[in-house]
């Protein structure tokens, strides 16, 4: 005998239901996380964004912050994922960094929620500053990943410091972009930022 869980409504089973709730959650808090003007999120504040009653909210999520962490890790994974994909089979050096970087700043353009949730300094809970610490880490390491199969470096004090310093400033570079107080386009952000990276390959 099925259980309740398991039946079929809609033509979806109560596992693709779940997933699909699930989804419409952490949509609902890059929504009020996003937010332009006075970002926060509770869970009734996700629940009725989502459209659902809050008795839903608890079979994906202990608590809030799991629910934060949830939405953090997902615009990081697109992110990560975007540059990736962008430089797979890009053999010219200056090609991979203009694409990796474009891919990077155009996943921001395109949708400002993004960019919000990553930088902003309104949202300063400890859980976001904690995920934002080991995000910078996780795409440092990607670019040290990068440098040593472009560059053939090895493990090197040098190569690590570089990518810490790159990767910090081009948090600091979307970051004021995104506030508006460094008035520039996006394909010059990704034309200088590109020049650096490269330069800074040139000292490897």
């Amino acid at each position: 005998m099925s259980s309740t869980s398991s039946r079929v409504y809609g033509g979806l089973s109560g596992e693709q239901r779940r997933s699909e709730r699930h989804a419409l959650l952490v949509e609902a808090g890059l929504n009020l996380l996003g937010a332009e003007e006075d970002p926060k999120l509770t869970v009734r504040g996700a629940c009725s964004e989502a459209g659902l009653v809050t008795r839903y909210f608890y079979e994906s999520f202990a608590d809030r912050d799991e629910l934060v962490i949830a939405v953090f890790d997902r615009v990081v994974s697109e992110v990560a994922a975007a540059a990736l994909r962008a430089i797979e089979d890009v053999p010219d050096l200056h090609d991979r960094a203009r694409a990796g970087l474009g891919a990077i700043v155009g996943s921001i353009a395109e949708d400002p929620r993004r960019g919000r949730l990553l930088f902003s300094s309104a949202l300063n809970s400890p859980v976001l500053v904690t995920r934002r610490a080991r995000s910078t880490r996780m795409f440092v390491q990607l670019l040290r990943e990068q440098a040593r199969s472009t560059y053939g470096t090895q493990e090197d004090p040098r190569a690590d410091l570089l990518a810490d310093f790159l990767v910090g400033g081009l948090a600091q570079v979307l970051s004021a972009w995104l506030s508006g107080t460094l008035d520039t386009s996006q394909e010059e952000i990704v034309e200088r930022c590109a020049a650096l990276f490269l330069a800074a390959g040139d000292m490897l």
